[in-house]
């Protein structure tokens, strides 16, 4: 789904490993989740997996790593575990007895965080995440210690909710509302700790932009579907609002809110959504008919896969310790601006 070139994407990939190992090095200790697998003489063999590997952002993240894997000499193997947290075991374990020498995970549940780091660990394979969290010790990375956390390449959860709760706030001053007619519905499955992290990124940046605006949590599963199931009940049973502001974790949640309002017959020029990831927000401004999703902070997997693939590589081959975290850039746009900035819709 994205488009990159090749020096682009040579001079994020600098960028960014600077980024991550200078906050790797900030604590001066050595994460007790560091693999031990041993630095490799030979060809690489890594095994990506990802949950909900057909959603746009994972395809792109997935040609990313491929794109990468192909420029280092590394063969890629690339598995889609959907939502299926109990395939995530079983398909490291598959990793192990095929002779990977990495894993780079997406869990569709980071509950299953402590058997998957203890499943790599005994196999002697080195571990990285990408996108979300995952712990060592404990199902919850919200409430894990700094040096239990899997080193991670993504996204700043904080600093992307941010974007979204300014842009929300920019839009609403835009279009002279009053907090009494409006409510802010704030959309994530809530045991996903990056989502968290957004989610209070937005409205600390809203709220200390447009304070009085009350805002509703809604938990989803992170789908369209399913946001916009939740979301249909929680507009019934505020049938008195006027305006509404949706956010969360990612576009599925924004989108089933706006289709949500939009089937609930409130119009677009009542509704300020801002999604996160782009994938899904562009397709409602391929065409000039009004929407509600007024803006997106568009996500470039393609970057973080790639991205995985080089830090893994680096492990593997130089013995160079994995960062914390290493971040990718983020882009806002809109219906003018969506195409320029290089975001693809299917």
């Amino acid at each position: 789904m994205f488009r990159s070139t090749p020096s682009r994407a040579a001079a994020a990939t600098g960028l960014l490993l600077t980024l991550g190992l200078s906050t790797a090095c900030s604590s001066g200790k050595e994460a007790t989740t560091d693999s031990p697998a041993a630095k490799a003489d030979g060809a690489l063999s890594i095994t990506y997996l990802q949950k909900q590997g057909d959603q746009e952002y994972f395809i792109g993240e997935a040609a990313g790593a491929k794109e990468k894997a192909k420029e280092l000499g590394i063969d890629l193997k690339v598995v889609n575990l959907g939502n299926d947290a109990n395939k995530t075991v079983s398909e490291v374990q598959s990793a192990i007895a095929q002779k990977a020498s990495g894993v780079v995970i997406v869990v569709p549940d980071p509950a299953v965080g402590p058997q998957v780091v203890q499943t790599a660990k005994d196999g002697g394979v080195a571990l990285l995440t990408s996108d979300d969290q995952i712990c060592a010790t404990g199902p919850d990375p919200a409430a894990c210690g700094k040096d239990d956390l899997v080193p991670r390449i993504g996204f700043s959860g904080t600093q992307m909710g941010e974007e979204v709760g300014k842009r929300a706030a920019a839009e609403y001053e835009k279009a002279g509302w009053k907090a009494s007619e409006t409510r802010v519905i704030s959309a994530w499955k809530q045991d996903v700790t990056v989502c968290g992290d957004r989610i209070a990124g937005s409205k600390k940046a809203f709220e200390a932009a447009v304070p009085g605006v009350k805002n509703i949590d809604v938990p989803t599963d992170n789908t369209p579907t399913g946001a916009q199931d939740r979301i249909a009940a929680t507009i019934t049973a505020n049938s008195g609002v006027r305006n509404w502001v949706v956010w969360g974790c990612n576009d599925e949640n924004v989108m089933g809110g706006v289709t949500a309002l939009a089937n609930a017959d409130i119009g677009p020029d009542h509704v300020i959504g801002v999604g996160l990831g782009a994938y899904l927000a562009c397709k409602e401004w391929q065409s000039d008919k009004p929407t509600g999703m007024k803006a997106a902070l568009f996500i470039n997997g393609k970057d973080v896969g790639a991205l995985a693939v080089q830090t893994m590589y680096d492990k593997l081959k130089n013995g160079k310790e994995f960062p914390a975290e290493a971040f990718a850039p983020t882009t806002m746009v809109d219906h003018t601006s969506w195409k320029g900035a290089g975001v693809t819709c299917s």
